[in-house]
């Protein structure tokens, strides 16, 4: 499968629809049951409706399942676990499932103080049950991606996949693991085995992730869309159309994305980072204090470190800069925070100190990172911290892993084709420079309110090509 071709002819620049992750469809089925020859008559009573399940149960098929669930089931949920171990201390699967939703309930709300919760919960389930825990395994896999540590993620992940390599579940664990080690082909290979084992919403939506690294928007999208069709529970489609939006964003089409966001915020009024999609797309579309209350409302309730760094950049942007100190500041504490519980939030925080800070310490700190995770998004914080460090020779190279369509599938997203732009026209490869700034603002002209405008002042200086046989330096890469 490693060496079979990457997909048929595509519409945008991806494959046609892959067989396994295709909408199923569900037919209910009647039957009448005869025992021994005799058929049962019952009354002609009209039985009663089946009571709907409560937020907790929901929590639990969701968390079971590997799909995101709505936060007031996740309370309920832990409280029923906490009973369920007091009681039985020996409950091997409570445990599990009690982590579990500590996993959830801390990536739901970015604290990371729910982790070390989750890891004593997920540990005790081990020792518990040391052999054969496949649940343990799984959940110690999704609290290492939560934290970011993806080599601990693919170590837990393939232990539990090696027990039970039909649980369908492990495999978008994997993926993640995959993903964020920059093993770009182990994690498609993943995803065409998830493909062959299960179908629905939760593998739509993570083919359409892997879809959107190797640069299939159009197949991402419409995976999406697909998932967002197929979700059951109101938790669910929200996060799959707050994952729509976000494509939609990164492809410049702002009206679609704002549609998202905000059926999203609908249906799940948790869902945050729907939130700061909205204040992300509507400051794009100029509609500056709409932008500024959707961000503020979405960090009053998850103080992610990602959205302070947005608002901290549109408030400077705006020209208020004291404004903008303050979103700055809470970033740093929520890093802090964030490294106290065991989880890794470096690449938000070079990021930061690549352009508001000290850009040598954020290639320190993103040179550490590299050897241990090496990613596309690394590549690419790592490559712009050495540009704004003034090394900028060493930066495209990274810059070049982050563009390259071999190693991450060509996503070229418009942050990291102005990156590379930039770095290339600091070493004066002049023509490279201008398609790439310009393609970055082809993909979308509204990345980032901060670099979009110095992307565009770029180009203009960079003016014209030069007329044909007018020799101009380029370094020759695409």
């Amino acid at each position: 499968m490693e060496n079979q071709q990457e997909g048929p002819v595509r519409r945008e620049s991806g494959p046609k629809r892959r067989v396994g992750v295709r909408p199923v469809l569900i037919a209910s089925v009647a039957g009448c049951a005869v025992l021994g020859g005799v058929l049962v008559l019952l009354p002609r009573e009209r039985s009663a409706e089946p009571a709907a399940p409560s937020p907790g149960a929901m929590a639990m098929a969701a968390v079971g399942s590997g799909v995101p669930a709505a936060l007031p089931g996740l309370a309920e949920l832990i409280d029923e676990r906490k009973e369920a171990v007091r009681a039985r201390p020996e409950d091997a699967t409570s445990w599990a499932v009690l982590g579990a939703a500590y996993v959830e309930r801390g990536r739901r709300l970015a604290d990371p103080a729910y982790y070390p919760r989750a890891e004593k919960a997920l540990r005790t389930s081990l020792s518990v049950r040391p052999r054969r825990n496949t649940r343990a395994l799984a959940g110690l896999a999704a609290l290492s991606n939560a934290r970011r540590d993806f080599p601990a993620a693919r170590r837990w992940g393939e232990a539990a996949l090696k027990l039970e390599p039909r649980r369908w579940t492990t495999y978008p664990l994997l993926i993640d693991a995959y993903t964020g080690l920059g093993e770009y082909k182990a994690a498609k290979r993943t995803l065409d085995r998830l493909s062959g084992l299960h179908s629905g919403p939760a593998v739509l939506a993570r083919a359409a992730a892997v879809y959107r690294d190797r640069g299939w928007r159009e197949d991402a999208a419409a995976s999406l869309t697909d998932a967002s069709a197929g979700a059951q529970a109101p938790a669910e489609r929200a996060a799959y159309l707050e994952r729509a939006g976000q494509l939609a964003f990164e492809r410049g089409d702002l009206d679609v994305a704002l549609r998202h966001f905000r059926e999203a915020v609908r249906l799940d009024p948790d869902q945050r980072a729907a939130q700061a999609g909205q204040g992300r797309t509507l400051a794009a579309l100029g509609r500056t204090t709409e932008a500024l209350n959707a961000y503020r409302a979405a960090l009053a309730e998850q103080p992610c470190p990602q959205y302070a760094l947005e608002l901290g950049e549109l408030y400077e942007s705006l020209g208020m800069p004291e404004a903008a100190r303050v979103r700055y500041g809470l970033l740093r504490e929520r890093v802090r925070r964030a490294a106290a519980d065991g989880a890794d939030e470096e690449l938000v925080l070079g990021r930061f100190e690549a352009d508001h800070g000290d850009p040598k310490a954020a290639v320190r700190r993103l040179r550490a990172e590299w050897r241990r995770q090496p990613g596309t998004e690394v590549a690419d914080a790592l490559g712009w911290a050495l540009y704004r460090a003034g090394e900028p020779e060493e930066a495209l190279r990274f810059a070049l892993s982050a563009t390259d369509p071999e190693p991450g599938g060509g996503v070229r997203d418009a942050v990291s084709m102005y990156h590379r732009g930039m770095i290339e026209r600091n070493l004066k490869h002049h023509g490279a420079a201008r398609r790439h700034l310009t393609e970055a603002l082809r993909i979308n002209p509204h990345f980032s309110p901060l670099h979009a405008p110095m992307a565009r002042a770029a180009v203009e200086a960079l003016g014209e090509p030069p007329d044909e046989g007018v020799p101009e330096m380029d370094d020759g890469a695409d």
